[in-house]
């Protein structure tokens, strides 16, 4: 959900009937509700539909508002287009800030690391992350001890969220010595169950009160950090800005 945009979900709502527009679902029960659309399994599988297509009282019901939708949609459409333009058009590194870390004699400079282009969020770079909190967990908790953590904020319903998915796969597969990825969901355990395509095949979990994602002000998804093994982060941003070179990078450089 995008902090500040989204709306109380009404999980487990059974609907005989839901019309959007021209296509009309049977045996709906919702499993969540953003600013924008309703998420909801029906006779024929998964599906979601904009409230704005709803009729005025399934509007009033699930608590639409014009302005926050619109907000919302102009956040999930900046945030599609930057994830796309970093694939086609990768951005060369940008200067880094000088941390508590490089302002050591004894430490490597900082002026090579890369950093991304655009941040939804308050940045952390450099900095202790926040307490790693969940409710919940979708898969079996990792073992993190010694490695570093990428830590994805996520949901189902961000399509690049679930375009980020195969390249974290491979993260966590290619490092997985030196590395866990972790991608955590405001969602319940229910709903990110629901999703099977793309496989998730990393350590996922469930946080509905979103607590570090309220810490970091996250106002857009896909968001990671990467946390080195003394719990500072190196690297914040979108997932889609980071490739092979740039990871081995972090991990070759602030690992033990």
């Amino acid at each position: 959900m995008l902090a500040g945009l989204g709306l109380p979900a009404r999980a487990d709502e059974h609907l005989d009937k839901l019309t959007a527009g021209s296509e009309t679902y049977s045996n709906v029960t919702v499993t969540s509700v953003s600013a924008t659309d309703v998420f909801f399994t029906h006779s024929r599988g998964l599906a979601n539909a904009k409230l704005k297509l709803l009729d005025p009282a399934l509007q009033k019901h699930f608590g639409y508002d014009q302005k926050k939708a619109v907000a919302a949609e102009k956040v999930h459409a900046q945030a599609s287009a930057e994830f796309h333009q970093q694939l086609v058009h990768p951005q060369p590194p940008a200067p880094a800030q000088p941390d508590a870390r490089a302002a050591k004699p004894s430490a490597r400079a900082a002026g090579d690391d890369y950093v991304a282009p655009a941040l939804n969020a308050k940045s952390v770079r450099g900095q202790r992350a926040p307490n790693f909190v969940v409710e919940n967990w979708v898969t079996d908790r990792p073992d993190a001890r010694g490695k570093f953590m990428l830590i994805d904020f996520w949901a189902t319903w961000c399509g690049p969220c679930r375009d980020s998915i195969p390249k974290l796969n491979e993260f966590s597969k290619r490092f997985q010595d030196r590395l866990v990825v972790i991608g955590v969901s405001d969602e319940s355990v229910g709903d990110i169950r629901k999703l099977s395509s793309p496989h998730i095949d990393y350590a996922a979990a469930s946080d509905t009160r979103a607590r570090m994602s309220h810490e970091l002000q996250i106002t857009g998804i896909p968001h990671c950090i990467l946390v080195d093994p003394q719990g500072v982060v190196r690297y914040e941003g979108m997932p889609g800005y980071l490739d092979d070179d740039k990871l081995q990078h972090f991990l070759d450089k602030y690992g033990r």
